[in-house]
């Protein structure tokens, strides 16, 4: 019976994306209201542009909560400080558009106001997803490689090594898998988002060496790897479960 070989490839994007940004600025603003009052029903949503943020929804809750403020520190902590980054916490318009929950909805989650007793109230929606022995968070190698990549350029960023970077970034990792196991990374791509005079090279070249070789995945473990796994070994050569990154 032959090999199956296959490549499996997962992306990431840093904090500064557009996405990250929205999920950011709403999360804040759940956070906020779930600290002051516990029973807090927030569902809103954000839209973030050039120069724009947009927070919009659906609100039930007895606390009062500066959504602007919030808004534009999410911002400022994420690091767009400057207009010339399309984004400044300072500058940018926030709009807020917050009305009262969906009569449907409390009936939904009000004890005793329904139709039945059953209680609940959400979109329909169709997931999958698993937990592995790759790596120690139990996650498929792919996503957790391209998540620590994202990782490592906000540190670098944020920490001075790489300041020319600007917040917005993405990683892509591809790894060939053999009978269900991992043999080796195939492809790493990092997008990130940096001042206008820096060349293609240096940015190149600080990628390489301050972001993609600190995950050390350039070493020969692979045959090892794929023949017994590397799940719990303590082999020095297994230290790739712990990036160097997190010992300095």
């Amino acid at each position: 019976m032959g090999k199956e070989q296959y490549f499996f490839t997962s992306e990431s994007v840093t904090e500064g994306h557009p996405d990250k940004v929205a999920d950011a600025i709403s999360d804040s603003i759940l956070d906020a209201m779930v600290a002051k009052d516990k029973n807090s029903r927030v569902a809103c949503e954000t839209l973030v542009t050039t120069g724009l943020a947009l927070v919009a929804g659906e609100i039930t809750t007895d606390c009062y909560v500066d959504i602007p403020e919030l808004v534009r520190e999410t911002i400022r902590d994420i690091g767009y400080h400057s207009s010339q980054m399309g984004f400044d916490w300072q500058t940018c318009s926030v709009i807020t558009s917050i009305d009262q929950q969906s009569s449907d909805i409390v009936q939904g989650v009000n004890v005793g106001e329904g139709l039945f007793k059953e209680q609940g109230a959400g979109d329909q929606g169709l997931m999958f997803g698993y937990a592995c022995n790759e790596t120690p968070e139990l996650m498929p190698m792919p996503i957790t490689y391209a998540h620590q990549l994202t990782s490592r350029l906000a540190k670098v960023r944020k920490n001075g090594a790489l300041d020319f970077l600007r917040p917005d970034g993405k990683s892509q990792v591809t790894v060939e898998y053999e009978n269900g196991t991992p043999k080796r990374v195939d492809t790493i791509i990092v997008s990130a988002q940096h001042k206008p005079d820096v060349s293609h090279e240096d940015l190149k070249e600080a990628i390489i060496e301050e972001v993609i070789k600190y995950l050390d995945l350039l070493r020969p473990i692979y045959r090892k790897t794929s023949a017994y796994g590397h799940f719990g070994r303590s082999e020095p050569e297994f230290s790739w479960e712990k990036p160097i990154w997190q010992n300095h």
